[in-house]
């Protein structure tokens, strides 16, 4: 191992208390498995949906065992103790946990020992069926991969330079297949962190599948990133920085002298700027700042604003936190370019629709955000890569205005992109997952 280069190696209930007033439950599937006992023919629950609770007593069983067209009662006892003197006695018993009265002990122990036992080989059923899935299907808990998706399909990404609005649009030109990096080596056995020098196979927004040199055509150990994490550096990095350059170990029997080897390979080939990552970090400071209050457009009546709050600034998209939601989870996403938001007191000066807050004083540390901040660009500039039908992106889901949703570009015109996705602050680069 040398140093630099110079080393290689649920919930339901009912307000009424009359059984005429129940509505009309819709009946069980007729496909359920049955149970029978003492002559009484019981189905099986059907997930939430057949399982009840007695509202009397508190007991759980089978919807179908249970009393009155909408279930509500294990037995005729309970149903009537209900509507009694008691009632008020028995539920403050059971909302304090003691258990049901002897008399509603009694006048259903028969319904419940059928429901109990139905109960029971439902259970056993449903453990059968766990242990039988989980030994024929392996459950994947990655959630979804940019990286997977574009191999599998052979698509083409749309490349961050089309995205002028969001980080590092501006300056990714010199960013490009074939461009060498010096990365954490995964292939190995020693007990520190090394690096080795890896190639940009592909790109697809800021991911890159990369190569580790040495490779050649092998994809074995081909892997996706993102170039502007931490942990990519332009080549050189580990030998001003005196961290070891080892090679991988599948390949290590392959050259004896990997100095002259990684020298042959690196003469004329392009690496990452040195102020790669400073640029990275300025193109991650944004002018909005949590507590900044602004106007944007009301997720559920969309023809009017409303006042909101910056909560969090994520790659240039900010969560809004509606003023007046107490438990601030009445939230909304938009990317700060976005003509969704407005400076306090636009919708006023223009006549538009505002729904006024609660709220009569500013809470400490919210300021208004200054109008400034909102101005927007007016020409698209096309110069350079553009995009393209077929290309894939990031764009705001138009059914569910909170979430970023996979999109697929149809068609281009001057200003807009097929689907109402326009250019100004409603689309992303494809990004690390």
């Amino acid at each position: 191992m040398f140093d630099g280069y110079d080393s290689c190696s649920e919930d339901t209930s009912s307000s009424s208390s009359s059984e005429e007033s129940e509505e009309e439950v819709a009946p069980l599937p007729s496909n359920l498995p049955i149970i029978k006992n003492n002559g009484q023919v019981y189905t099986y629950p059907d997930g939430k949906s057949g399982m009840a609770t007695c509202e009397m007593c508190g007991m759980v069983g089978v919807r179908d065992a249970f009393y009155s067209k909408t279930k509500r009662f294990c037995s005729v006892s309970c149903s009537r103790s209900y509507s009694s003197n008691s009632k008020k006695a028995s539920i403050l018993a059971r909302l304090q946990g003691k258990p049901p009265t002897k008399k509603a002990k009694v006048l259903q122990k028969q319904p419940l020992v059928a429901k109990l036992a139905a109960y029971a080989q439902y259970q056993a059923t449903l453990q059968n069926q766990a242990k039988t899935k989980a030994g024929n299907i392996a459950v994947s808990m990655e959630g979804f991969s940019w990286g997977n998706y574009i191999n599998s399909n052979s698509f083409i990404a749309a490349p961050v330079t089309c995205f002028k609005h969001a980080p590092m649009g501006t300056c990714w030109g010199d960013i490009s297949e074939n461009v060498r990096v010096e990365v954490p080596n995964t292939d190995c056995s020693l007990p520190t962190k090394v690096f080795w020098i890896a190639g940009i196979v592909k790109l697809a927004g800021y991911n890159a599948l990369l190569r580790y040199e040495g490779f050649e055509n092998d994809s074995g150990l081909d892997f996706w990133c993102n170039i502007c994490g931490s942990d990519i550096h332009p080549v050189g990095w580990c030998a001003a920085s005196g961290k070891p350059l080892v090679p991988p170990r599948t390949i290590q029997h392959k050259y004896t002298n990997w100095k002259a080897f990684l020298v042959k390979r690196l003469t004329g080939a392009k690496t990452l700027p040195p102020d790669f990552s400073q640029k990275v970090s300025e193109s991650m400071q944004y002018p909005f700042k949590p507590c900044m209050r602004v106007e944007v457009v009301d997720k559920r009546h969309l023809c009017r604003t409303r006042v909101a709050v910056v909560e969090s600034v994520i790659g240039g998209r900010l969560r809004l936190v509606y003023e007046e939601s107490e438990d601030r989870t009445d939230d909304f996403w938009c990317h700060m370019h976005s003509p969704l938001i407005h400076h306090i007191g636009w919708s006023r000066s223009i006549g538009h629709r505002f729904k006024r807050s609660d709220i009569t004083k500013k809470q400490d540390g919210h300021f208004d955000t200054p109008p400034h901040l909102f101005a927007k660009v007016k020409e698209v500039d096309q110069s350079g890569e553009w995009f393209k039908e077929g290309m894939k992106l990031e764009a705001i889901d138009p059914l569910n205005l909170s979430t970023i949703c996979v999109a697929t570009i149809r068609k281009v015109t001057q200003n807009f992109l097929l689907n109402g996705l326009t250019t100004s602050g409603k689309l992303a680069p494809l990004q690390h997952q």
